[in-house]
């Protein structure tokens, strides 16, 4: 997303104003509603983000909120091309890093935005062309992606590479005329940098089906077929004063390939129905089991880079909105657990995983590392027998030299040597089958044995 989008008009394009996303939605059991909207996400295996800028990390309302409320991050800028290379060669990660830290002392995953796009490129880079362009892009995808290895849990590999209007066609720019299969070449150049990462195509006016959305669709579905490396696409949604009635049947397309879906930069003028949009988003992402997460761009209204339009959930001074309360009241209703079927290890490489046994009536645990050099974030997931579940422990064993820095969703005792979590008031309920998440951030080396669940 740009700081100078020109075509305004054309980013807050929408179908007929007010229409709701039908959602079916199947509630997974929980105690009580969760008060936050990152909690009240995770509960379905999801996450809530908002982007966020390094010059905001020392205002305390800001960071309040956003360690409050969130349990994913995006930076703003400070991961773009101009930002992490300002001059060829010579690499500069230190505001990049502030996200990336603030982002996982919170437990928070983070979202990597964004390698590759036509703007904000730095000078040096737009006065390259043809085959020193495609050179100097690759090497940096390959050089940005290697520094945040482990730590990034999807990146935007590339930015808004198609055109607005009726053609479906890819944008004309100087990335694109180094050769058509720029887009495929910089998605590999990723996958072995950080064969872990999440690696998405992101995109505006693409939030319901039109030529726009269909050109990208038929560039992932060519992807999925050829085995290049792709694992989700991102939807902006820059909305008006309404959505498009094929905004949920949009996401499940896309899904169907086999991607995850991911709302990635949401906001909504306040001028219409703006928390009615904002929940119709909501139950549209809920709905469908491949929508891992939301992002709205930015924290509050005058963070937002709609100015005079009041976007988002907070307004001026870090209060709760009305779309906030939408927002919450839908996240809690639940929705599909997310549970995205297995994708060729050539195309999508998934974190190392182990599950205790799952006996009638009890319960079984799955543990997801996402690691890096001296730490590591833990993702576990628990999921009930055949039998409903009232209440559950999860132990956990580190390695020696280990330790529990945080955790979130849980309560844990212990730091060391063999940890035990229990679930907190919301999500301690299990329906049959039903799934919920909690995580944990450490130092040293993340667990590798298989963990225990009992339930009661």
């Amino acid at each position: 997303m740009s700081l100078f989008r020109k075509n305004r008009s054309l980013l807050l394009a929408s179908a007929a104003a007010g229409v709701a996303v039908a959602a079916s939605i199947a509630v997974i059991g929980t105690a009580e509603a969760a008060s936050t909207l990152g909690a009240s996400a995770a509960q379905s295996g999801r996450y809530y983000g908002a982007a966020i800028a390094a010059g905001k990390l020392g205002d305390a309302t800001y960071t309040g909120i956003l360690t409050r409320e969130f349990n994913a991050v995006t930076p703003e800028n400070e991961m773009k091309w101009d930002a992490t290379e300002p001059s060829q060669g010579r690499y500069t990660f230190t505001n990049g890093d502030r996200i990336l830290n603030q982002g996982l002392s919170n437990g928070s995953k983070v979202r990597g935005h964004a390698l590759l796009w036509h703007a904000q490129q730095p000078g040096w880079a737009q006065s390259l062309s043809g085959s020193a362009l495609r050179s100097a892009a690759i090497n940096h995808v390959t050089q940005v992606a290697t520094h945040y290895q482990g730590k990034i849990y999807a990146w935007d590999v590339v930015n808004e590479a198609f055109a607005d209007g009726g053609s479906g066609a890819r944008r004309d720019s100087t990335l694109q005329r180094t050769g058509n299969d720029w887009i495929e070449a910089a998605f590999r150049a990723a996958r072995a940098a950080d064969p872990n990462a999440k690696l998405c195509y992101n995109d505006y006016n693409t939030d319901g089906v039109n030529a726009k959305s269909t050109g990208v669709y038929t560039m992932v579905k060519d992807f999925k077929a050829r085995g290049v490396p792709i694992d989700c696409v991102g939807f902006q949604s820059h909305l008006g004063t309404g959505i498009p009635g094929d905004y949920q049947a949009n996401l499940q397309r896309f899904a169907d390939l086999g991607v995850d879906v991911q709302i990635t930069e949401l906001d909504v003028a306040q001028g219409g129905n703006q928390a009615g949009i904002y929940a119709s988003v909501t139950r549209a992402c809920m709905a469908v089991s491949r929508c891992t997460g939301i992002t709205v761009w930015g924290i509050r209204d005058s963070d937002s880079w709609r100015t005079g339009e009041n976007p988002l959930l907070f307004d001026n001074s870090g209060n709760k909105k009305a779309a906030y309360t939408s927002v919450l009241t839908a996240l809690n209703a639940g929705g599909s657990t997310t549970s995205p079927a297995p994708s060729s290890p050539s195309s999508s490489p998934s974190p190392s995983t182990s599950t205790s046994p799952q006996p009638g009536g009890a319960c079984s645990a799955s543990v997801s590392l996402n690691s890096w050099n001296g730490g590591f974030v833990a993702t576990v997931r628990v999921t009930a027998g055949s039998a409903p579940v009232n209440g559950w422990t999860v132990g956990v064993t580190l390695p020696s030299g280990s330790a529990v820095t945080s955790a979130w969703s849980a309560t844990g005792s212990g730091t060391a040597g063999t940890v035990s979590f229990r679930n907190v008031d919301y999500n301690g309920q299990l329906a049959a089958g039903g799934t919920t998440e909690f995580g944990f951030q450490g130092t040293g080396a993340g667990p590798t044995a298989t963990p225990n669940c009992s339930a009661g």
